[in-house]
């Protein structure tokens, strides 16, 4: 769901032109304007999602950052609305009224309410202080192990889950730059609830598998380049690979010292599905040999009358 494009605005939209997009959508789509119009109603639950994210800073840097997809895999129907005051814009049209937070249920528009369209009504109990929903399912929260390469790239990963002796497959995007200990959210792939309820939610704890090349800091990665005493002396070219398979040649200055780092620059990992790359270092080490052979133990013993 692309929230500018249902509102009509521009991603640089100011508040006020987001605002007065969604009163003028609002305004023709209300359910109160279009009693018995299916199609209406559907509108108007697409325009007020969207202007409940796009009119939240907060809710819209993710969006903007993340993306319609990976957005809607983080934030639920309840995340989006929560805390969102639609009587506040709608009592201007005379609808609704009383300034009241909405968070789903105290708006008095149409037939069932602002509840009943977004289905949290069914099952549940009415009673003077408005309907309840029913029971929702369990949340189930599994693992999903990545590797740089999908930190790196993005992936999609098919999911095989059990419930009730029955096994199904789910597939979930993973994000570009995605951490150890972030949840994916999949809406509704949870356990089931009773009474005809929503059903839980699947969350995937992601865990990134180590590398047997790189190390990860950050949005930086780390490569391991040991070298010979005499290249630490006076210098070399050392071939390198980045983890998307680029092959550079990278300077050793002479001289260098144990564990200095040489960057290249955006060859690390993506902070996010948007943003650019951190860097790669190489770390340098000296390769001290465990064993000399007689022409070696001679030329270091020379080495070590000269002070070296």
């Amino acid at each position: 769901m692309e929230y500018y494009d249902i509102l009509g605005v521009e991603k640089g939209a100011s508040t006020q032109e987001i605002k007065k997009a969604y009163r003028k959508k609002a305004l023709k789509y209300h359910p109160d304007k279009n009693k018995g119009d299916k199609a209406a109603e559907e509108k108007f639950k697409e325009i007020s999602e969207a202007y409940a994210v796009l009119s939240d800073s907060e809710k819209k840097q993710q969006y903007d950052t993340y993306g319609s997809t990976d957005f809607q895999q983080r934030y639920s129907q309840e995340d989006i609305f929560r805390n969102f005051n639609m009587d506040d814009i709608l009592g201007q049209f005379g609808f609704g009224g009383g300034g009241r937070s909405t968070n789903f249920r105290s708006s008095n528009m149409g037939g069932g309410g602002f509840s009943s369209m977004f289905g949290q009504a069914g099952g549940g109990g009415c009673g003077g202080g408005g309907c309840q929903p029913p029971a929702k399912g369990q949340d189930v929260t599994y693992q999903l192990s990545v590797t740089l390469e999908d930190v790196l790239n993005g992936a999609e990963k098919s999911i095989a889950l059990r419930s009730n002796g029955s096994s199904k497959n789910v597939n979930v995007k993973v994000p570009k730059g995605i951490e150890t200990g972030k949840k994916l959210r999949l809406k509704g792939k949870g356990g089931a609830a009773p009474n005809g309820g929503m059903p839980g939610d699947l969350f995937l704890k992601v865990d990134v598998v180590p590398h047997k090349s790189y190390e990860r800091d950050g949005d930086n990665l780390i490569f391991e380049q040991k070298i010979p005493y005499s290249q630490a002396c006076l210098g070399a070219k050392v071939d390198v690979e980045t983890l998307d398979g680029k092959k550079f040649k990278v300077k050793v200055p002479p001289g260098i010292q144990g564990d200095a780092k040489l960057r290249l620059k955006g060859h690390g990992l993506p902070s996010g599905p948007h943003s650019g790359r951190g860097d790669l270092y190489v770390r340098v080490g000296v390769d001290i040999p465990k064993e000399l052979n007689d022409e070696q133990q001679e030329m270091i013993s020379k080495l070590q009358e000269y002070g070296l």
